[in-house]
């Protein structure tokens, strides 16, 4: 049984371990293992990822596959690239699944509780960063609608990598 929930405070350490195991499992084989752990240890560190859970304009969601940690969002408002203009826009900052669940729909589950959330909230378009060599993302979010507006550069340990951004009306 799927559950997806708004999280807070108390779950600011498990979703700091989720991000940086996460964000591994997806990354590692396509990066040196020296980039990884420079991006890791500087600018993804556990302690920066717990102070990110009940900052303002941070939302995150947890998915448990019933007591299992399954994946989560950070959802951020108040951060328009150059690109979306005027737009009321709230970012997807990250969304990913726990790489046991994987191919168990819970990535859909999560982007239509990002979609929601942001209709409650009244915005009017969805935008996202992706790698431009993340296949399987671009895949997903094109399924989901999702056209490429920019591009911006992502800094991983000394590599600079190019991000396309994404967007998608709401």
């Amino acid at each position: 049984m799927l559950n997806i929930r708004v999280a807070g405070k108390p779950d600011a350490a498990l979703i700091a371990d989720l991000s940086r195991q996460t964000f591994y499992d997806t990354f590692h084989a396509q990066n040196t293992a020296e980039n990884m752990k420079k991006f890791l240890d500087e600018q993804f560190t556990r302690e920066l990822l717990i102070r990110e859970v009940g900052a303002p304009d941070n939302i995150f969601l947890l998915a448990f596959d019933d007591d299992s940690p399954a994946g989560y969002v950070r959802m951020r408002e108040n951060n328009i690239p150059p690109g979306l203009g005027t737009h009321h826009a709230i970012e997807i900052a990250r969304i990913y699944v726990v790489k046991s669940h994987i191919g168990r729909g819970i990535g859909a589950r999560l982007m239509q509780r990002c979609l929601d959330l942001a209709k409650e909230l009244g915005y009017k378009t969805l935008w996202l960063g992706v790698w431009e060599h993340n296949q399987t993302a671009l895949a997903f979010y094109h399924k989901w609608g999702f056209t490429k507006f920019s591009e911006a550069d992502f800094i991983l340990g000394d590599d600079v990598q190019r991000d396309w951004l994404l967007k998608k009306e709401i």
